[in-house]
């Protein structure tokens, strides 16, 4: 079946806020004397905030928590991010991305954004990206995080697409996993992306005009 939409990850792929990730996680880590560095920050691609405390949480000394405390500590670190995020301005998303929007746009793709991440429209209205995609799936309309394709599914029903006529484009296996189960094509972009049930691997955003 013909590909008529592009949905795209966000964080990593259009825009880049591990940084602001890694940094709100560190301090909620700290305050609570649990080692956190890089290495474990990079085992918290791709999955929801929940899921990244319960991992955080492996190293707290045995520490038994309750679920109404995890739930203020996720808060807590959702609050340092937003505060982190900001500094973002429309000069975090390079003019690469911006271009390959254009184009694809007008190619005649519909183009969406589907991310687990509850700040996703906060973080594309700092970057003035909205104005590029007709529809929006992220964490305020889901129950499941990746590799449940539930978010990719809704951004292809927002779309008014069938699953089968939508690529998604991903910087984490996770997001691939998501994709092939949801029955759409997989792109990964980067090094990180491993998964080999993608259908193509891409290093830049404007490899995307060789393919569509």
């Amino acid at each position: 079946m013909k590909i008529r939409g592009i949905i795209f990850d966000l964080d990593g792929v259009l825009v880049f806020t591990d940084k602001f990730h890694y940094l709100a996680w560190k301090e909620l880590a700290d305050s609570l004397k649990i080692p956190f560095d890089e290495s474990m920050n990079n085992r918290l691609r791709g999955v929801s905030r929940m899921e990244s405390l319960e991992i955080i949480l492996e190293n707290d000394r045995g520490v038994v928590r309750s679920e109404t405390e995890k739930k203020m500590l996720a808060e807590k670190k959702n609050r340092i991010y937003q505060r982190l995020l900001e500094q973002m301005t429309p000069a975090d998303v390079s003019d690469e991305v911006r271009n390959t929007l254009t184009r694809l746009r007008e190619k005649g793709y519909l183009l969406a954004v589907g991310s687990s991440s509850k700040n996703a429209k906060y973080i594309m209205r700092q970057t003035k990206i909205t104005e590029y995609f007709d529809a929006v799936s992220d964490g305020t309309n889901i129950k499941k995080s990746k590799p449940d394709p539930e978010v990719f599914l809704k951004a292809a029903f927002f779309l008014d697409l069938k699953p089968e006529e939508c690529v998604v484009v991903e910087d984490a296996d996770a997001g691939i996993a998501a994709a092939k189960t949801g029955n759409m094509e997989a792109i990964g972009i980067g090094a990180n992306v491993m998964d080999k049930r993608m259908d193509y691997h891409i290093q830049n955003m404007n490899e995307l005009l060789k393919i569509f």
